[in-house]
């Protein structure tokens, strides 16, 4: 990189605009040069009418003064303000770090408008801590480059340009602030959930008459004394090695999201819903909406309930396929309606409810493709072991671990062992496919079955909302992969909690960028936009004076065309670059 001087002679007067400039090889062995920052004018004019003054922060001055600046080679005049001369020969550029991310999480902050939730209930310290900055910080930490609080004290609060956003220095991030923090946050739970449903509203005309409700779990990896809540139990993230925490989560059909609660690891999914609903009706009113959710979460007493209620409460939910084996033969006499392209329905009335087989020809597809993958790779596992003769507990434990791969394609084989005093043989040892269940699986495959309370809904309507169901499942693979909320690694249970108002605060941020491309940008992604942004970088370039200080220009890097493109179509902004500053700090070498 180097120093560029562009001149253009106007209103009589010679202008030098200064730039930083790259140079980068292209195809044809051509060497093209790129504009990284641009440092603007620096007066060249001997005359004192056309001098120009600019604003700048000095060491122990809280308020910026005017300065006039002229390079080294040209005499500057006799100004009513101070003149600096700077030697553009030693222009140093110091601490490159990321920008543009942090800005944009400021600025889905800022959408959210949840500066004013939080001023008055993170008011700062005595001693001038500004928690909201803290907060903000540990927000958009998770957002961008998730990881411990550890790490944010350590490296990434130094990487990242989040302290010239906040106008703060490292002391915000001290692990012991963090930490403190977190311990503030949980009290305002409840009244965050009743504020974010009036900007959801606001900003994108959310609904709330159709809720999903889903649960996931989230394991720890360090060693953990006895707690309330991190318990062993059914791990939907396969680390049954691991104690965990059970997360429930309701989301609107747009995945935007309106509360969650954590329980303990061990807890059933059916133990969860009834005490949800009742929290949902005393913060938002007993409204007339819909609950969508998978089979095993209600029971049928809870189900029962919500019929029976003084105002019933509507709910549409997955049934397992052992009950439309109960309910075969009466939808075998009826025909399929049509509910929308390669979705075809059933319906049946049945006290009080109506029943919903739906077939998709996609999800036919699909799980053909699947069930045949892992019954050929069954197969051939099994032709292997028949080959190798191992001994019959060696034979047992390779078939463990060929079922666990396999899954309910092992159910498709009548397997024979042989016996506690037999060798293992091809003669012992056999298998053969079991064609009757064979036929019960594909002419089930694709098939859903639903049960709901709506009786005059239409079936496209009841499969349209069931479907939505994926939008929770991509909240969950969202707060997971995106935003690292696992593993865990706190150990006292309202840290925990805290950890995850702060993922779930994160992914507020993340779903509002996500619906602004929706509509803007679409077919970008929230982690691919952020990604890109983060090619915006802050330097600090540093220009040493003639009478020993240093002038220090913090300066964002100048966007590519596809950072302006993006820019344009979320029509946003970037802010002017921060005032100077001139310190008589020596530069190190």
């Amino acid at each position: 990189m180097f120093l560029r001087a562009k001149k253009r002679f106007k209103d009589g007067k010679e202008h030098r605009y200064w730039s930083i400039v790259e140079n980068r090889r292209v195809s044809g062995d051509r060497v093209v040069q790129r504009q990284v920052l641009y440092l603007g004018e620096i007066n060249d004019s001997q005359k004192a009418a056309w001098c120009r003054t600019i604003d700048v922060v000095q060491e122990d001055h809280e308020r910026p003064t005017q300065i006039a600046i002229f390079p080294e080679d040209r005499s500057a005049p006799e100004l009513a303000c101070d003149v600096v001369q700077v030697r553009l020969s030693g222009l140093r550029l110091r601490r490159p770090r990321q920008w543009g991310a942090c800005w944009l999480a400021c600025e889905l902050w800022d959408q959210l408008q949840l500066d004013e939730f939080w001023v008055d209930k993170l008011p700062p310290s005595r001693k001038g801590t500004r928690w909201l900055n803290v907060l903000k910080t540990l927000v958009c930490y998770r957002l961008i480059d998730p990881g411990s609080e550890w790490r944010l004290h350590r490296h990434w609060y130094e990487v990242s340009a989040m302290g010239d956003l906040l106008g703060e220095d490292f002391a915000l991030v001290q692990s012991n602030k963090l930490y403190r923090c977190l311990d503030k946050l949980l009290a305002h739970k409840k009244a965050l959930f009743g504020y974010l449903q009036g900007r959801w509203k606001e900003l994108f005309g959310a609904r709330f008459d159709v809720l999903l409700y889903d649960l996931t779990s989230t394991y720890f990896e360090s060693d953990c004394p006895p707690s309330e809540i991190r318990k062993h139990g059914y791990s939907r993230d396969k680390r049954p090695d691991c104690v965990q925490v059970v997360i429930g989560l309701i989301v609107t059909p747009d995945g935007l999201p309106l509360a969650y609660e954590v329980f303990a690891g061990n807890t059933s999914d059916n133990t969860t819903l009834k005490g949800f609903l009742q929290r949902i009706e005393a913060q938002y009113g007993k409204a007339n909406r819909v609950w969508v959710m998978d089979r095993g979460i209600p029971t049928e007493a809870t189900l029962a309930t919500m019929r029976d209620a003084e105002t019933p409460v509507h709910y549409l939910v997955g049934t397992p396929k052992g009950r439309l084996s109960q309910l075969e033969k009466h939808f075998l006499g009826l025909s399929w309606a049509q509910a929308r392209e390669s979705v075809e329905v059933k319906l049946l009335e049945e006290q009080g409810e109506i029943y919903i087989l739906a077939r998709s020809q996609g999800r036919v597809e699909k799980e053909r493709a699947m069930r045949r993958r892992r019954l050929r790779r069954l197969w051939h596992r099994l032709q292997e072991l028949q080959a190798q003769t191992p001994s019959r507990d060696q034979l047992l434990l390779k078939l463990g671990a060929a079922k666990k791969e396999a899954g309910r394609a092992y159910g498709l084989l009548r397997i024979h062992l042989p016996d506690n005093d037999q060798p293992v043989t091809p003669q012992t040892f056999t298998f053969a496919l079991n064609r009757k269940k064979l036929r019960l699986v594909r002419r089930r495959e694709g098939h859903y079955l639903l049960r709901s309370n709506l009786n005059r809904e239409e079936p496209a309507k009841l499969w349209e909302y069931y479907i939505q169901l994926t939008e929770i499942e991509q909240a969950f693979k969202e707060l997971k992969s995106d935003l690292s909320i696992r593993p865990i690694y706190h150990q006292r249970d309202d840290r925990i909690e805290a950890h995850i108002f702060v993922a779930f605060l994160a992914y507020c941020l993340q779903v509002t960028l996500k619906q602004r491309l929706r509509v803007l940008a679409p077919g970008l992604t929230p982690r691919a936009a952020l990604e890109k942004f983060s090619a915006l970088q802050m330097v600090d370039v540093h220009l040493p004076t003639t009478d020993g200080r240093h002038l220090i220009l913090s300066r964002h890097t100048e966007p590519e065309k596809d950072q302006q493109m993006l820019l344009q179509q979320l029509k946003l902004e970037l802010p002017p670059q921060p005032p100077p500053r001139i310190t008589t700090t020596k530069l190190s070498a």
